[in-house]
């Protein structure tokens, strides 16, 4: 008993220690994998998925994507700036690919390599349109969200060992009722919520990001209401998602896009595309 008190309490001391800091929001962040390993395989990543895959190059669109991910990247960076967090992106290497593929889809990964797919060009259907993705998608690289995903499922697999190792004198029967208990609290309680909540704070953030780069945020819930038409309503209920719904989101983009505006004034941003 003594010698499992103490591995708690060394646990808990580990994951104090690993910890960083969101720079928008100034939260603790869990951090167990340090950005020395993950930016390295995700740069490693990204250009294997380019490798992979029919990146689009010298269109209207692909320059478009470049152009509006470099602007987004200034903007978020007068805001690092501005707010105490100078020489934040320093180990970040900004890459904007426009891949041939029509999946409805945009993503990031850590230390700004970022893709979208033609599949989400129509949808975007604007410039601005596609800033308010790209706004979403470089959040998503500074905001340490992929470095807490991973830490995170780092700790589900320790509580899952702890939980089969807690009950491991049941019988059988128990101990898969008590390993699917786990599972599905685990999922639909922790990990879930977990990964909404970045997509909101995604969302938020990257209305004033925008904001400060000239689009107008009000654009935004206007791309999620076509989004939302896209998908014809087949989505599933929110709390199995690892994504709001359509209408949380139209709803939280509607209310926050005055916010975004003000912010940029304090840019001197006071007209948007």
């Amino acid at each position: 008993m003594k010698k499992r008190k103490v591995i708690v309490a060394l646990g808990s001391i580990a994951l104090f220690l690993s910890c960083a800091t969101n720079p928008f929001t100034g939260k603790q962040t869990l951090a167990l994998v340090p950005n020395s390993q993950i930016l390295p395989a995700a740069f490693a990543q990204y250009n294997q998925v380019l490798g992979e895959s029919k990146v689009v190059n010298g269109t209207s669109d692909s320059e478009m994507i470049k152009r509006v991910g470099q602007k987004i990247a200034t903007a978020a960076e007068r805001w690092l700036n501005a707010n105490g967090h100078q020489g934040y992106l320093k180990d970040y290497k900004w890459e904007y690919a426009l891949i041939e593929d029509d999946a409805v889809n945009a993503w990031a990964m850590p230390g700004g390599k970022i893709a979208f797919y033609t599949g989400i060009l129509p949808i975007a259907k604007t410039e601005t349109g596609v800033a308010a993705i790209m706004g979403h998608e470089v959040v998503h690289a500074i905001a340490n969200h992929g470095q807490q995903r991973m830490s995170a499922g780092q700790l589900q697999q320790i509580a899952a060992v702890g939980t089969a190792v807690a009950v491991s004198g049941q019988n059988e029967q128990t101990q898969q009722i008590v390993g699917q208990a786990f599972g599905l609290g685990s999922q639909f309680g922790v990990m879930l919520p977990f990964s909404r909540s970045h997509e909101t704070e995604a969302d938020k953030i990257g209305l004033t990001l925008m904001a400060i780069a000239g689009y107008n945020p009000d654009e935004a819930a206007e791309l999620w209401k076509r989004m939302k038409a896209n998908s014809g309503g087949q989505a599933p209920p929110e709390f199995m998602s690892t994504h709001p719904s359509n209408d949380t989101r139209i709803a939280n983009l509607t209310a926050w896009a005055p916010a975004a505006k003000a912010e940029a004034r304090k840019f001197g941003v006071t007209s948007f595309k």
